[in-house]
C-alpha cells in the first residue's frame, strides 16, 4: 500500500479488511450462529421517553441517547452537541442515557435485545457489522444521502454486510506512546526509533525516577493495544488483520514472539496493572511521574485544557523489525447507530444527520481536543498541536488497524483475549500453555 496522499486517501486505509475486498462475511455468519454475545446480566436500561409526531415531514419529540462517553470531558462534549442539536431543531428535545464505558461495552448485546434508546454510542468495523448482521440496528441509509462532508471511504466503513448503512463516523484518534514536552527538556530525553532505543530510554528513566511507561488495565482492554503495536512492528499489518480474523494460528511462533517480546518489556511497565484504570494510569502521566504512556490520544483527557494540553504530545510506536518497520499504526473510528426499531425514527434520523455535520463535529473537537473531527468540512484551523500533529500522524501510516476488540469477533475478544491478556500480565513465563489456550478457544469460537 503506498502511502496517502489525501485526507480522503488516508480515511480509505481506515476501512476494515472486510469492506475493502478481504471478506469476513464467513467468519460473520459463524458469529451469527454463536448464539449469545456477552451475556452478563445487563446493566443498560433506555429509560425511553421518546415517541413522535410528525408535521408536515418535520420531526418532532424526544430522542433518547444510550452513551458510552462517562468521563467528564467526553461526556460534556456529547452535552454541547445535544444543547446545539435542540436548539437549532425546535420541537426536538434529546435525553441522554450514560453508562459507564466498560459496563456498556459488556452488556451491549442484552441492551439492543431490549429497550434500546432511539440513538446510541458505538464504534465502526467490525463490531458495527456484527450488530447490523444480527439485525439489531437500524438502517440510515437515507441519512446518508444528505450527508456532506464524508468520503466514501468513510460511507464503505459505516456500511454492513448487505451494502446498506448502519453507522455515522463522528472522530477518530490514533494510538502513540504519549510524553510530556516538559519532562523529556528536562532529562534531555530523545524520541527512541527502535526497540533497542525506546529499552535504552526506559532503563535511563528508571535511574531518573520515573516509570518508563504507565499501565493500567482493570478494565481489560488498554492492554490489547499494547499486543496490537508489538504484533504489527513482530509481525505487520497483514498478519496482523489476519490473525485478528481467525486465519492464523495463535500458538504459532508468530504470536509467541509478540508475547516474548513483551515479557522483555514488562520490567519498565508501571506494576500492579490489573488494579488501575486507564484514567489513573494517565494521571501518572499527567503528575510527570511516568516518562511514557501508550494509549489513544483520548488520554488527553485528563489534561487540563490550555498548557497542560500543550505540554503533551506523543512518537510512533517504535520499530522492532527493520524489514517490517513501523509504518502501520491504529486510528479507531467512534460514532453514532440507531435502534432497529427506534420510538422516535424520524428525530433520530435527524439526530444522526446532524451528529455527522460538520457543524455538530466542531462542537465535539473544541470541546474534547483529544479527537478529530471525521468530516472534511470542519475546521481545522482551530485545532491544537497535538490534534494537529494527530492528523499529520495518520495521513502518513501506509497501514491502519481498528484495535483488536473492533477487528476481531467481539465475542472473542472479550471471552478470550481480556482473560488471557490479564493472565499473561500475572505470569508472563508460560506463553506455550498460553498461545495453546487461546489457539483452542478460537478454533472452537470461529467454527461455531
Amino acid at each position: 500500500m503506498t502511502r496517502p496522499t489525501s485526507e480522503a486517501e488516508y480515511l480509505a486505509s481506515l476501512v476494515p479488511a472486510s469492506v475493502r475486498g478481504v471478506s469476513r462475511r464467513t467468519l460473520l455468519r459463524g458469529a451469527l450462529g454463536a448464539g449469545t454475545l456477552l451475556a452478563a446480566p445487563s446493566l443498560l436500561a433506555a429509560c425511553g421517553g421518546g415517541g413522535s409526531t410528525s408535521t408536515g415531514g418535520k420531526a418532532t419529540g424526544t430522542v433518547t441517547i444510550g452513551s458510552n462517553q462517562s468521563d467528564a470531558v467526553p461526556k460534556a462534549a456529547i452535552q454541547a452537541v445535544m444543547d446545539a442539536f435542540q436548539k437549532a431543531n425546535s420541537g426536538l428535545t434529546t435525553k441522554i442515557n450514560t453508562i459507564d464505558h466498560n459496563s456498556f461495552q459488556e452488556n451491549i448485546n442484552n441492551y439492543l435485545q431490549g429497550s434500546p434508546d432511539d440513538v446510541w454510542m458505538w464504534f465502526s468495523g467490525y463490531r458495527m457489522r456484527f450488530f447490523a448482521s444480527k439485525g439489531l440496528a437500524g438502517d440510515v441509509s437515507d441519512v446518508w444521502k444528505d450527508l456532506a462532508g464524508m468520503s466514501d471511504a468513510l460511507k464503505k466503513a459505516s456500511t454492513g454486510d448487505d451494502g446498506k448503512q448502519y453507522f455515522v463516523p463522528s472522530t477518530y484518534y490514533p494510538w502513540a506512546m504519549f510524553y510530556r514536552k516538559s519532562v523529556f527538556e528536562k532529562f534531555g530525553y530523545t524520541e527512541p526509533k527502535t526497540l533497542d532505543e525506546f529499552k535504552t530510554l526506559g532503563t535511563q528513566m528508571k535511574k531518573d525516577g520515573l516509570v518508563p511507561i504507565a499501565f493500567g488495565d482493570k478494565d481489560g482492554w488498554p492492554a490489547m493495544g499494547t499486543f496490537d503495536q508489538l504484533n504489527l512492528r513482530v509481525n505487520g499489518y497483514q498478519f496482523h488483520v489476519d490473525l485478528m480474523a481467525g486465519k492464523e494460528a495463535w500458538n504459532g511462533d508468530k504470536v509467541k514472539k509478540v508475547f516474548d517480546t513483551w515479557a522483555g518489556l514488562l520490567d519498565l511497565h508501571q506494576p500492579d496493572a490489573l488494579g488501575r484504570t486507564w484514567q489513573e494510569a494517565a494521571q501518572t502521566l499527567q503528575q510527570k511521574k511516568a516518562g511514557t504512556y501508550l494509549l489513544g490520544s483520548f488520554v488527553a483527557q485528563q489534561f487540563s485544557k490550555g498548557a497542560e494540553q500543550d505540554d503533551l504530545t506523543f512518537f510512533n510506536f517504535p520499530e522492532i523489525d527493520s524489514t517490517i518497520g513501523a509504518d502501520a499504526i491504529e486510528a479507531p473510528i467512534d460514532g453514532y447507530m440507531m435502534a432497529k426499531r427506534p420510538k422516535n425514527e424520524a428525530g433520530a434520523k435527524k439526530l444522526l444527520g446532524y451528529v455527522g455535520s460538520a457543524d455538530a463535529q466542531n462542537i465535539v473537537v473544541k470541546a474534547d481536543p483529544s479527537v478529530i473531527a471525521t468530516n472534511d468540512k470542519a475546521d481545522q484551523a482551530s485545532y491544537t498541536a497535538l490534534q494537529k500533529k494527530s492528523v499529520e500522524f495518520v495521513s502518513q501510516a501506509k497501514s491502519i488497524a481498528q484495535f483488536m476488540d473492533r477487528d476481531t469477533r467481539p465475542d472473542f475478544a472479550s471471552t478470550v483475549m481480556i482473560p488471557a491478556i490479564q493472565s499473561f500480565l500475572k505470569n508472563p513465563k508460560d506463553i506455550d500453555g498460553l498461545c495453546n489456550s487461546i489457539e483452542n478457544q478460537k478454533k472452537s469460537i470461529f467454527s461455531s
